[in-house]
């Protein structure tokens, strides 16, 4: 792989050097209310220049770390299922060069196209999805891959309870009964129940991919996404979280989804964006 001529932030490694290789899913095309997603990777990349490569949080700097920014992946924007190939293709060749895939959206739909690459490599593969909306609808409009729908095609690639939600405060009455019945691991609302998640994957040795649609925070801290709802968590509460689960667990890939740049107009929902993806690079870097 090429470098991209503009990287995140101190994320300009060799590609061969590299323990994680990040790239944009710029896709938006199923979006169900305020489109603008497609945007999101773009700007957090340029908008990181805006912060240190220092967290004080971790004690650690991006400059200390190996990490391949491959820019953008082009994307049919009229073609979901062509869309995810893309995202597929991208992500098996990363996986077989023995790295670790880091996707930024991009809607929520882009998840798909990365763990359909993931679980075919490790079949007993765990999800820990943060949101504030479910994404467990069988189908949207009737359109079945829609980032209304995503949780529950990625449900269909693996078995029940293998898919621990946080932070849920949306959806339809069927998918909170789906989830409740036993088919996902659900914990509404809130990150309570985290740790022990995170202390029974650890015990197991489970590989797990990671999932965060931004919308899990509250839109006082996050306007910037198509479909804000209130309630959500804090930045704090989100950067101790994905601390958490980056720092104990066997994570196999990753993605950070849902910044949509242009509805906020103040900067600010980038550029928590941007706090988020170096917190995630340094807490999977030990």
């Amino acid at each position: 792989m090429r470098k991209n001529i503009e990287t995140f932030i101190a994320c300009d490694a060799d590609y061969d050097d590299a323990k994680v290789v990040m790239f944009g899913a710029p896709f938006d095309s199923t979006t169900s209310y305020r489109p603008g997603a497609r945007f999101g990777s773009a700007a957090i990349r340029h908008e990181s220049y805006g912060l240190e490569t220092y967290s004080p949080y971790l004690d650690k700097d991006l400059e200390d770390i190996q990490v391949f920014d491959a820019g953008d992946v082009e994307l049919p924007m009229g073609s979901a299922e062509k869309a995810l190939d893309a995202i597929s293709a991208l992500t098996a060749e990363i996986l077989d060069d023995g790295k670790l895939p880091l996707t930024i959206g991009g809607e929520h739909l882009v998840t798909l196209g990365a763990f359909r690459e993931v679980q075919k490599r490790y079949p007993d593969v765990h999800i820990i999805h943060f949101d504030a909306h479910a994404d467990l609808r069988d189908q949207y409009l009737d359109v079945q891959l829609s980032h209304a729908c995503v949780m529950r095609r990625c449900y269909e690639l693996i078995s029940d309870g293998r898919i621990h939600q946080f932070g849920i405060r949306s959806g339809e009455r069927a998918e909170f009964d789906f989830a409740r019945a036993g088919h996902t691991d659900f914990h509404p609302f809130t990150f309570d129940g985290l740790e022990d998640v995170v202390d029974e994957l650890a015990q197991q040795q489970k590989p797990v991919y990671f999932s965060i649609d931004l919308d899990v925070l509250d839109p006082s801290v996050f306007p910037g996404t198509g479909t804000p709802e209130a309630g959500g968590v804090s930045f704090d509460q989100l950067r101790k979280a994905l601390t958490i689960v980056c720092r104990r667990l066997n994570i196999v890939g990753l993605d950070v989804t849902e910044l949509a740049p242009t509805l906020d107009s103040s900067g600010v929902s980038t550029a928590v964006a941007c706090k988020v993806v170096r917190e995630l690079l340094l807490a999977i870097n030990p």
